[in-house]
């Protein structure tokens, strides 16, 4: 009777620590010219978040981003970009300057939200904390770090600034090997 008790007690704890986490579909955005942007629209897609600057040591990664991002998109592939500003002061502009510096530098053409501060977005919230997403707790340390989800929006991996867009960590994920 003990043992079943234990059981039972297990796997109400276990439905209930399942139910609670989060994913990426639950969430939205506005971008930097300031439209609505549903991640449910996101569903069957990996995703690679990262968090920007324009004025860092890590900015010509945005190169990379969008050679990623044009081998793979039409394979159920996209990054989303959140310019951010907590990391030396390196994002000052505004959602126009932004977008302006990416498009004019680098020809970004993958999404790009508007600027969060990692400290209060609710989507960073969840991609830092195991208790919201369920897989690992995570410190954004600096700008260009990077999160992959996959197309039922669960976290899968976090890699840090250093880790270059066509790495093979993100490739080979992206291409499933």
């Amino acid at each position: 009777m003990k043992k079943l008790l234990i059981l039972a007690l297990s796997a109400i704890t276990m439905a209930f620590t399942t139910s609670s986490t989060k994913n990426l579909h639950e969430f939205k955005a506005k971008t930097l010219e300031g439209k609505d942007f549903n991640f449910a629209d996101l569903k069957g897609k990996k995703v690679l978040i990262v968090n920007t600057a324009s004025e860092c040591g890590y900015t010509p990664q945005y190169k990379d981003l969008e050679a990623l991002y044009e081998k793979y998109k039409s394979k159920n592939f996209v990054i989303i970009g959140f310019p951010c500003n907590d990391f030396g002061g390196q994002e000052p502009g505004s959602s126009a300057d932004i977008k302006a510096f990416c498009t004019k530098n680098f020809g970004v053409t993958f999404p790009l939200m508007e600027k969060v501060s990692i400290g209060t977005s609710p989507i960073y919230k969840w991609l830092t904390s195991k208790a919201e997403n369920g897989v690992l707790d995570a410190t954004v340390k600096w700008n260009f770090n990077k999160f992959l989800v996959d197309e039922n929006g669960k976290l899968v991996k976090y890699l840090a600034s250093n880790v270059k867009p066509m790495d093979t960590q993100i490739t080979n994920w992206i291409e499933g090997k």
